[in-house]
């Protein structure tokens, strides 16, 4: 990675500029010109290392709930390593656009995946349909009691940091959720587009349609949490991945943390630079872990390192650690479509 795609990657993430020009603005930034910058910018997209620019959406202030559901796929049949159940699993969820992400994880609930929707109900007829029509079983759909981060800006491959942003305005908690706002149809129209990826033009908002005064709209307004570069950890130097998840922890209001809190424990984790997401979410049977970090790291050494740092930090809690196996699916959720 070229020292102007580092310096790019480390602004676009969550600051792409809402300009008619916006490589030019960035090139005025960065002292460069508007070829360069746009031409590194396309470099980043083609080798992989973004995924898209575009919005992302508050749900809940859109009128969508998400779930985290956790469930098992046979992944051995007679003893004997078997992926047929799991093949056949991601190729039923890679056909449901409400299902986002969906991971292969290290543990006996092997199957973790995300799914957005405008009720509980509707949520549970689509993981039935799953179950149905594949070997999982087993389900739990979790939602969020308490939400302590919510970041996905991430350093460059051979950037300074190499780190996770750990901004303030990256955290969102429960208490400053958006509200849901009524949307008309111009606004629903804008949010369907800005879900997907800017056109690979000079004037991408001109050539999408879409006013720059109404995303910046929609920022001031907290529908959108931020407008930039959404990149693939793997390829942004990220390959080692995490979702460790505490049982109940010690008492931890003595330390200087957010006493409001339902876990005081999840502001500490919140705080780490190599955490991008942390949550509080029910226990279920066989599973008694409540407070979920997804941790990010560059060798399994280094993930090693967080995850003990980690847990010694809020007094050494019971921990399960499930490492990203593979990735079935990684996609934005597309409001409106």
């Amino acid at each position: 990675m070229t020292e102007l795609e580092q310096h790019l990657l480390a602004i676009i993430q969550d600051a792409f500029p809402l300009e008619e020009r916006p490589y030019l603005v960035l090139a005025e930034q960065l002292g460069s010109d508007e070829q360069s910058v746009f031409a590194a910018v396309e470099n980043l997209r083609q080798s992989g290392i973004i995924r898209r620019i575009g919005g992302v959406y508050d749900s809940k202030a859109l009128g969508f709930i998400s779930r985290l559901c956790a469930g098992k796929v046979p992944s051995t049949v007679s003893g004997a390593a078997d992926d047929s159940a799991l093949e056949k699993f991601a190729a039923v969820v890679n056909v449901i656009p409400a299902i986002t992400h969906n991971y292969v994880r290290s543990h006996e609930y092997n199957v973790w995946f995300t799914v957005m929707a405008q009720s509980e109900a509707e949520i549970q007829k689509i993981v039935d349909e799953v179950c149905a029509n594949t070997e999982l079983h087993d389900v739990h759909i979790l939602n969020a009691t308490e939400k302590f981060k919510i970041n996905t800006v991430m350093g460059g491959a051979g950037a300074p940091a190499n780190r996770i942003g750990d901004e303030k305005r990256h955290c969102e908690p429960k208490a400053k959720q958006s509200p849901v706002r009524i949307l008309s149809d111009s606004d629903r129209t804008r949010i369907r587009i800005a879900c997907t990826d800017i056109p690979h033009t000079l004037t991408p908002f001109k050539d999408w349609n879409v006013s720059c005064d109404e995303l910046r709209e929609d920022l001031a307004l907290r529908r959108m949490r931020r407008f930039g570069a959404i990149l693939r950890h793997q390829e942004a130097g990220f390959a080692f991945n995490a979702m460790v998840c505490f049982a109940e922890t010690v008492d931890c209001r003595q330390w200087s943390v957010d006493r409001n809190s339902v876990n005081p424990a999840g502001a500490i984790l919140a705080s780490k630079p190599y955490i991008s997401h942390c949550y509080n979410r029910p226990a279920f049977e066989g599973f008694p872990y409540t407070l979920y970090a997804m941790m990010h790291a560059q060798s399994a050494e280094e993930l090693e390192s967080y995850i003990k740092e980690a847990a010694e930090s809020i007094g050494n809690p019971d921990f399960a650690v499930l490492n990203s196996l593979r990735e079935l699916k990684k996609t934005s959720f597309n409001f409106f479509a």
